[in-house]
């Protein structure tokens, strides 16, 4: 799919919802719990249920990478189900840290 900068998400299996801050290098497959996210505004299919693989849990306000890809991915709304990109689980974006203040 292709996904843009700005554009927002929603999990077709919970309450996830992601913003994308940093665009993929290519088209990529956006997942939440183990299934296709849709675009906030569309349909989600119905009968999906969260994979037990991908059931860690999407926090607000956090961002999530993907090394391969490059996307990067803004929490907006909590959901019990993980977020990954063509299979693989995206990891949770290390805070930078601050400068020593002497």
């Amino acid at each position: 799919m292709q996904v843009k900068p700005g554009s927002r998400w929603k999990s077709a299996v919970d309450s996830t919802e992601v913003v994308v801050v940093r665009p993929p290098k290519g088209d990529v497959s956006l997942e939440c719990g183990g299934h296709p996210m849709v675009a906030l505004g569309e349909a989600a299919p119905e009968g999906l249920t969260i994979s037990p693989d991908f059931s860690g849990g999407t926090s607000v306000g956090k961002r999530y990478v993907d090394a391969d890809s490059g996307i990067e991915l803004l929490g907006s709304k909590a959901g019990p189900g993980s977020l990954s990109v063509d299979g693989r689980a995206a990891t949770l974006k290390d805070a930078k840290p601050l400068p020593a203040s002497d």
